[in-house]
């Protein structure tokens, strides 16, 4: 019954979709560090539904109330603790249908493994309500990087089969993301997805995509050779993302098109320090950092609440059944989930460079090469 992920920087997440507050911890930051409570409102506000047509009509003003580990605007060094109300909770969608397993979702998992005693309402804690804390907890971690001069940078890759302008592997010169509720590269690409969104609820149905993430400034040497690799622990944190259902780094699956010499990235000398001319291992060798960008996509499924009938089992009566669901839901979470991506992996990035650091990089930097 394990909420709780990372070594020296440890998350933990709380909630249910219809309680009264989902949460977070945030345990092992240095004391001294800056918490910006506008920032973290901004990456809130970018996760936020709109009730637009193009997310669920559900409106919460994701309100951060941090109770403990910040004190005048600075971490204290003890466990940082916010909670975020939840205020536009309709469980009564539910009660109709709740025997039915809805397809997609983890109402039978659940049933399996809490032997029917889960909060089920909205999806409980496997719900996306519960992104909500992850998004503040990776904000604050993304200030913590910024301090260290690392970004991390999504954007929507792939939306509804509509693809965003590619993203230049040596990330020599990151292009402004549009801002707003779509990260993108193009601004010309946000109309055509947002039509195909829009198309698929009218119809009843939803819509998946695929998410692209760079992380720059990474110094070499960060991350463990098995278990606790980058790509190890960045792809743990990602198939906690709701719909995520698949990770690569680099070339990823396109690996076993290429022969060797095609897939090594040649090593150069760039201003007296050592990188490569390619990045298709995506800024990993051996599971440790090797300086360049760290390069990875995921695959976002289709929201699995359609509003097509479909076919289930009832399993309180042990019957298949019909299920047509109810309640609030969206036709796309690609674009809410990029902020989700990422702040997990703002917070994954800070994990690993305190194992390898400790705590006081997160304060006074980075050891200079």
């Amino acid at each position: 019954m394990k909420n709780t992920f990372g070594s020296a920087v440890a998350l933990t997440i709380f909630g249910e979709s219809h309680g009264p507050a989902v949460g977070a911890v945030l345990d092992g930051l240095a004391a001294g560090l800056p918490v910006d409570p506008a920032a973290v409102a901004a990456a809130l506000d970018r996760r936020r539904a709109r009730g637009d047509g193009l997310s669920t009509a559900r409106r919460e003003p994701d309100e951060v109330e941090f109770v403990s580990g910040v004190k005048d605007g600075h971490t204290t060094g003890t466990p940082l603790t916010f909670l975020i109300r939840n205020t536009d909770t309709r469980s009564g969608d539910y009660e109709k249908t709740a025997a039915l397993l809805r397809p997609g979702h983890a109402d039978y998992t659940a049933f399996a493994k809490y032997e029917g005693w889960q909060d089920a309402a909205g999806g409980g804690h496997f719900s996306g309500r519960l992104t909500a804390p992850a998004v503040a907890a990776g904000a604050v971690c993304e200030g913590v990087l910024a301090g260290l001069g690392i970004r991390v940078y999504t954007h929507i890759a792939q939306c509804a089969g509509i693809d965003d302008a590619p993203l230049d592997p040596l990330c020599e010169a990151l292009p402004a993301l549009l801002p707003g509720h779509f990260a993108l590269i193009d601004p010309g690409r946000e109309a055509e997805m947002q039509a195909a969104i829009r198309a698929a609820g009218a119809e009843g149905d939803s819509v998946g995509g695929i998410l692209e993430t760079a992380v720059t400034g990474l110094p070499a040497g960060v991350g463990e050779p098995w278990f606790d690799s980058v790509e190890g622990v960045l792809a743990h944190l990602m198939f906690a993302i709701p719909a995520c259902k698949g990770v690569e780094f680099g070339a990823g699956f396109g690996f076993a098109g290429l022969r060797g010499s095609a897939a090594n990235d040649p090593f150069v000398l760039k201003e007296g320090r050592i990188a490569t001319a390619a990045n298709r291992n995506g800024g990993v060798n051996g599971g440790i950092a090797n300086g360049m960008p760290v390069l990875f996509r995921t695959v976002i499924k289709p929201t699995p609440s359609v509003y097509k009938e479909q076919a289930t089992v009832n399993y309180a009566a042990k019957q298949p059944a019909k299920l047509r669901i109810r309640g609030r839901h969206d036709p796309c979470i690609v674009p809410r989930a990029a902020v989700v991506q990422n702040a997990l992996t703002a917070f994954g990035i800070l994990d690993l460079l305190t194992v390898r650091y400790g705590t006081p990089a997160q304060k006074h930097g980075l050891p200079k090469e």
